[in-house]
C-alpha cells in the first residue's frame, strides 16, 4: 500500500501544511472495507489547528477530490476514509507480481549489511528433541525473510559440545558403553549413559566430583579424553544433519562451544583489565547486582569454563569475523534473563555493538496425549514426530488423491510443512500444542490448507489450458473478492518487511491464511458459467486466471519463506 500511503500523505500535508513523512505514519486500516481502504485520524490535528477532530475531517474530506488513484474521500466523525480506485491497485499489483515473478516482494534495503542468527544450537550426544524445534524453524525462516530483503545472513548452529555433561559421558561410556549397540544406535545409546550417569550421581554423590575431574581433563587435553569426545560429536552431528534435511535447513557454520574454549584468555584478560571480575564462594563472577541482576558466573571453582564464557568469547570472535549489523538469538523465552546479563556484560567490556544483539525468544512446546506416546525416556524426539506426521499425510492424501502421481512426495511435503506450519502460525512468545488432526486438517488454519489452497489454484490454470499472458483487463474485475484479493497482494511486500523488523514469520503465516480464505470463498460462492473463475466469457476468464495466478506466485514466496513446499497436485 506505500504507493497510496505516500499519494494521500502528500495530498493532505499539501492542504494543513504538515510533515508528509509523519501524516503517512498515521494512516491506518479501516477494520472493514466498508470504511474504505485507508483512513487518516484527526485527533493529533486538534490542538493545533484548534478545532475538533471531526471539523478538519470534515475540512479535509471535502478539500481531498477524486484523481487516478483515489477515488474518493469521506469524512466518518473524526476520520477521513480513502476509497481507493478499485482498477487502478488490481492493475498496479497485477503488472508488478507479472513483472516481479518469484521476485515480488524482494527488496534490496538489506544491501551491505550483515546479520548473523544464531538457532537450532542442539547439545551433542543428545537426542534433537521436540523442544528443538521452535528455534530451527523460526530462526531458518528469519534467515530466508533477511535474505529476501537483500542482507548478507550468517547462519549458526552453535552446537553444545563442550560443558561437563561430557565428563559425566565420558566416565558412563567407559564404564557401561557398548561399542556396538553405539555403532548402531549412537544417539539412543548415548542418551542411555546419560541417563543412567544422573541417576547413578543420585545414589552416589561421589561420582559428581569423578565426572568433573573427566571435564577438567579434557579441558587440559588429555587425549583419551578428547578422542571420545571427538566421535561422540562426530556421530551426533551425522543424526542431527539427517533431521535438517528432513526440514530442509542448513547453516552457514556448525562451530559449537568447544571452537571457543582458546579464546576465553582474552576475554578473561579483557575482563580483568576494566576490573570486572570478582571471586564469589570460590567462583569468578562478573557483579550485577547494580543493573538489577544476579552475577553471571565465569569460571567455576574447579577452574572449569561455563557456557556463559564461551557465549562471550563466541559473540567477540563473530564481530571481528563478519563484522556484523546486527545478530540474533533464537533461543527459548526460559534463557531471556541470561541474555540480559550477556548482553550487559558485552556493554561493560567496552562493546558499544553490544545494543545489537537481540533475544528473539519462544514459548513453550506443549504435547497432547498421542504426541507424548512417541516418548522415549522423557524426550519426544523430533525424527519420530517427522515420521508419524508424515504417514498420518500419506493416509490422507492416499484417501483424497488416489490417482495422485506421487504420494510419497506430496505426503513428505504435506506431514513435515504441517509440522513447521504448526510452529510458525503463532506468534514467537505464545506456547504452542501440537495436535495431529489439526496440524493436518486440509480445511483449517493450517500449513496443508494453504499447499491445498496453491495446489487449487494450480488446477484451476492447468483447466485454463493456455498460455498465460500479461494481456488481461483490470476492469473486468469487478466481484468484491478479486478487489480483495488484489489488496491482499498489495500488501505482501510490507509484511516481509514487517516479519523482519519484529522477528516474527507469523505474520506472513497469518497473511497467506488469509490470502487463502479470500481465494476459496472467490473459487466456491461463484459457480455459475459466467461468475466463476473459468468464466464462459473469454476476456473475463483471462483476467480472472491472471489474478489468481498472482495469487499463486505469492502463495509459493509465502511457503517458501517459512520453508514449507508447495505442491502443484494434491
Amino acid at each position: 500500500m506505500k504507493i497510496y500511503k505516500n499519494h494521500i500523505a502528500e495530498k493532505i500535508a499539501g492542504i494543513i501544511g504538515d510533515d508528509r513523512d509523519r501524516i503517512e505514519t498515521l494512516l491506518e486500516i479501516p477494520p472493514s472495507e466498508d470504511m474504505g481502504d485507508l483512513a487518516f485520524p484527526c485527533f493529533t490535528l486538534s490542538k493545533d489547528m484548534r478545532r475538533a477532530p471531526d471539523v478538519i475531517a470534515e475540512e479535509l474530506g471535502n478539500k481531498i477530490g477524486r484523481d487516478n488513484l483515489i477515488e474518493r474521500a469521506e469524512a466518518a466523525g473524526p476520520y477521513v476514509n480513502f476509497y481507493i480506485d478499485k482498477s487502478h491497485l488490481i492493475s498496479t499489483v497485477i503488472d508488478q507480481i507479472l513483472s516481479d515473478r518469484d521476485d515480488y516482494g524482494r527488496s534490496d534495503e538489506g544491501s551491505g549489511k550483515n546479520i548473523i542468527i544464531e538457532y537450532s544450537s542442539p547439545n551433542i550426544a543428545k537426542p534433537f528433541g521436540i523442544g528443538h524445534l521452535r528455534s530451527t524453524v523460526i530462526g531458518a525462516s528469519l534467515k530466508r525473510i533477511y535474505e529476501y530483503l537483500g542482507y548478507k545472513v550468517v547462519s549458526i548452529n552453535h552446537l553444545g559440545d563442550w560443558g561437563t555433561q561430557f565428563g559425566k559421558l565420558i566416565y558412563a561410556y567407559r564404564n557401561w558403553g557398548d561399542e556396538l549397540k553405539l555403532n548402531e544406535d549412537p544417539i539412543g545409546h548415548l542418551y542411555e549413559l546419560y541417563v543412567r550417569i544422573h541417576r547413578e550421581e543420585e545414589n552416589d554423590p561421589k561420582l559428581v566430583e569423578l565426572t568433573r575431574s573427566e571435564f577438567k581433563e579434557l579441558e587440559e587435553g588429555d587425549s583419551e579424553n578428547i578422542d571420545l569426545w571427538r566421535r561422540f560429536s562426530d556421530l551426533s552431528r551425522k543424526e542431527f544433519r539427517k533431521i535438517y534435511k528432513m526440514l530442509g535447513v542448513n547453516f552457514d557454520s556448525e562451530k559449537g562451544e568447544s571452537f571457543y574454549i582458546d579464546k576465553i584468555p582474552a576475554v578473561e584478560k579483557s575482563l580483568k583489565d576494566r576490573d570486572l571480575l570478582k571471586e564469589s564462594q570460590d567462583a569468578t563472577i562478573i557483579d550485577l547486582e547494580k543493573y538489577e541482576m544476579p552475577p553471571i558466573l565465569i569460571r567455576k571453582s574447579d577452574d572449569t569454563s561455563l557456557y556463559a564464557t564461551r557465549d562471550l568469547a563466541a559473540a567477540i570472535y563473530r564481530k571481528k569475523e563478519y563484522n556484523f549489523d546486527k545478530m540474533v538469538y533464537v533461543v527459548g523465552v526460559a534463557q531471556s534473563l541470561y541474555f540480559r546479563q550477556l548482553f550487559k556484560s558485552l556493554e561493560l567490556m567496552g562493546n558499544d555493538w553490544a545494543d545489537n544483539c537481540h533475544h528473539v525468544s519462544f514459548g513453550w512446546v506443549k504435547l497432547g496425549e498421542e504426541m507424548m506416546s512417541t516418548r522415549r525416556g522423557n524426550i519426544v524426539f523430533l525424527e519420530d514426530v517427522l515420521a508419524r506426521t508424515v504417514e498420518e499425510a500419506k493416509k490422507i492424501v492416499e484417501e483424497n488423491s488416489p490417482d495422485l502421481p506421487d504420494p510419497d512426495s506430496v505426503a513428505k511435503a504435506v506431514g513435515i510443512g504441517a509440522v513447521i506450519f504448526t510452529d510458525l502460525s503463532c506468534r514467537r512468545d505464545t506456547d504452542i500444542a501440537f495436535d495431529w488432526d489439526k496440524m493436518l486438517d486440509f480445511r483449517g488454519n493450517s500449513g496443508p490448507y494453504i499447499q491445498y489452497s496453491h495446489a487449487r489454484i494450480c488446477s484451476v490454470i492447468r483447466k485454463y489450458g493456455k498460455e498465460l499472458k500479461k494481456e488481461y483487463n483490470a476492469g473486468l474485475l469487478l466481484l468484491p473478492e478479486e478487489y480483495s484479493m488484489a489488496k491482499m497482494l498489495v500488501c505482501y511486500p510490507d509484511i516481509i518487511k514487517k516479519a523482519a523488523n519484529e522477528f516474527e514469520p507469523y505474520y506472513i503465516s497469518n497473511f497467506l491464511l488469509e490470502l487463502c480464505g479470500i481465494f476459496n470463498t472467490y473459487y466456491q460462492k461463484y459457480r455459475s458459467p459466467e461468475d466463476r473463475i473459468l468464466s464462459s466469457n473469454s476476456d473475463v476468464a483471462d483476467s480472472r486466471v491472471t489474478l489468481a495466478d498472482c495469487a499463486r506466485i505469492v502463495l509459493h514466496s509465502g511457503l517458501k519463506l517459512l520453508g514449507i513446499s508447495a505442491p502443484e497436485m494434491m
